[in-house]
């Protein structure tokens, strides 16, 4: 144990061949950046009063993305659940609903530009007439963008996609402030970055095991298989974002769920002891503002399960605004899969069997 410690506190750069973390930790500058970059984005697009009261008049909102590119609407409808009043939808695969028509306000998000389920579905978009409004750091959309005239808003290029999280939510929060759709929010931002600026020290690769929360975390996941639960709303999102950097990141199985749902299946797979239960652990994303009988389920189900398993560990939002409350549990997320990525001794950045995946479906006929 004190060997992986020792990792965790030395210099990893000849792991981190790309250098993620120099991202990670500039997650609060990013922020900055990004909702920067949603107040010009949303002025150029919106200048126009007859295309925003268009806009303002959806029935729904739908996002287009895959992966890491996608979260970023599932994070938005979980954190507007309780403002916004018409449903918001996230597409992932290559088939756009039916309920997709002129009337659906659809943001298209792919990093790169190149996603071939996301041009899919863009591509059925632009067929049904549906205010279409882009984000990408290049590629094919820009492409499109330009054939078919609707707008982009360019992402800056050369991070990780799974590092990109910012830009792939606060420029559409502020689009949809420009339309109207929800209010401004200004003290919720200010709270946010000030908390981010905060833990970015904290969980930085140079504060030492001792008082880093991502490093404990991280070690006490090695060589485990982690499940993650929220609950469900704002933190549902956030539970499956876990999952997915420790999938990319740590090159590591992981999975998620969430309350109230769990207590309805799950919680029955811990009735019998067994091997493989010992190797699981737990975290718990707490949401300290959330619902009463949320947390009442959350209890009875820990004193229920934390003796079938390795460990049960509960990590606990910060801020008293919603926004902050989101991306304090996000960031922790993240610097947890990086420094799990490390004591896995693998580089965190390359995602081979993604990639190895991507060279096979070119070889295949497209029907």
């Amino acid at each position: 144990m004190q060997e992986k410690i020792k990792i965790l506190n030395g210099n990893f750069i000849h792991l981190d061949k790309e250098n993620l973390i120099k991202d990670l930790e500039k997650a609060p500058y990013h922020a900055e950046k990004a909702l920067q970059l949603g107040e010009e984005s949303s002025s150029s697009i919106l200048y126009d009063p007859t295309k925003r009261d268009l806009f303002k008049k959806a029935k729904n909102i739908v996002f287009l993305g895959m992966g890491g590119s996608a979260i970023g609407g599932n994070l938005i409808s979980g954190y507007l659940a309780d403002e916004i009043s018409i449903p918001i939808e996230v597409i992932r695969g290559y088939d756009l609903p039916g309920y997709v028509d002129e009337n659906s306000l659809v943001f298209a998000v792919s990093y790169s530009g190149n996603t071939e389920e996301t041009i899919s579905t863009l591509k059925k978009s632009l067929l049904v007439r549906a205010n279409i409004i882009a984000l990408s750091s290049g590629g094919k959309f820009e492409t499109f963008a330009r054939q078919r005239d609707f707008p982009l808003i360019k992402l800056p290029s050369g991070i990780q996609p799974r590092a990109a999280l910012p830009y792939l939510f606060f420029p559409i929060l502020k689009v949809l402030e420009k339309i109207g759709l929800i209010v401004k929010r200004d003290d919720e931002i200010k709270e946010m970055l000030e908390v981010m600026q905060k833990i970015s020290g904290e969980y930085s690769a140079r504060s030492q095991f001792k008082g880093n929360l991502a490093k404990k975390i991280a070690l006490s996941l090695y060589k485990h298989l982690p499940l993650i639960y929220s609950s469900e709303g704002l933190l549902y999102a956030v539970a499956m974002r876990w999952k997915t950097q420790i999938n990319e990141n740590s090159k590591w199985p992981c999975f998620w769920n969430t309350f109230a749902e769990l207590d309805h299946n799950e919680i029955v797979g811990y009735e019998i002891e067994n091997q493989i239960n010992k190797k699981v652990k737990i975290i718990y994303l707490e949401d300290k503002a959330g619902l009463l009988r949320m947390k009442q389920r959350a209890e009875i189900t820990e004193n229920i399960i934390k003796n079938k398993v390795a460990e049960y560990i509960t990590c606990s939002s910060m801020g008293k605004e919603k926004l902050t409350r989101l991306f304090s549990l996000i960031y922790l997320g993240d610097m947890v899969s990086y420094y799990l990525a490390i004591l896995n001794e693998v580089d965190p950045s390359p995602v081979y069997c993604i990639e190895n995946l991507k060279k096979e479906l070119a070889k295949k006929i497209v029907l």
